[in-house]
């Protein structure tokens, strides 16, 4: 039961995520992106920009600072590469951005959280 709470506040912060994405003229090409490097939870365009988001949800602002790490942004990253080629075209950038929500506070959009 606790597992199943936690998985529908995820979907529930990916919503949120993109809707905060569209108010800042993001499009959304996709979510929940599975591959055998792990899951992207969103990938967005804006222009030429292409992001794979990690989004985390808390039920608390201050457990916020230790929702990502790095092992969870080098998986982000495999994923990325992994499907890439479906989302990107020639000239576009690419990035790892992470979203961080909880309740009662602004989302927060970390662009470029990964650069290996």
């Amino acid at each position: 039961m606790k597992r199943q709470l936690a998985e529908r506040s995820g979907r529930d912060g990916e919503k949120r995520a993109a809707a905060w994405l569209r108010l800042k003229g993001w499009t959304i090409l996709d979510s929940r992106v599975k591959t055998p490097a792990g899951e992207i939870d969103l990938v967005a365009k804006r222009g030429s920009l292409i992001a794979f988001v990690e989004v985390k949800w808390r039920k608390k602002r201050e457990e916020l600072d230790y929702a990502i790490d790095e092992y969870r942004l080098q998986r982000v990253a495999a994923a990325a590469e992994a499907v890439a080629h479906k989302y990107a075209l020639e000239g576009e950038d690419l990035r790892i951005d992470v979203m961080l929500l909880a309740p009662g506070s602004f989302p927060r959009h970390i662009a470029n959280a990964y650069q290996p």
